[in-house]
């Protein structure tokens, strides 16, 4: 199990880096589902590591940044596609 906790704490890490890079890079944008995903997956996959190898601050900081991250795909990406979904049955009529 430990080497299973590794592995998961390991691609959460890439998927933070990656997020980070790619935005540093303007290849992505802090709004869009590409990096709130990566994020979102990143906190999921070391949470998961941290319940095999415990460090409390840690998961609570894990915790709160995936919360953070769900936050902002509903803000930014989930009520915005209903939005438009609801302007265009609207235009419908």
């Amino acid at each position: 199990m430990d080497a299973i906790g590794d592995i998961a704490g390991y691609i959460g890490m890439v998927s933070f880096l990656g997020a980070y890079f790619l935005l540093q890079k303007g290849r992505i944008a802090h709004t869009g589902l590409c990096y709130l995903g990566l994020n979102v997956t990143g906190s999921l996959l070391l949470l998961f590591s941290l319940l095999i190898h415990w460090n409390l601050p840690v998961f609570l900081l894990e915790a709160a940044w995936a919360m953070i991250s769900i936050q902002g795909i509903v803000t930014h990406v989930v009520l915005p596609r209903r939005r438009a979904r609801a302007d265009n049955h609207d235009l419908g009529r």
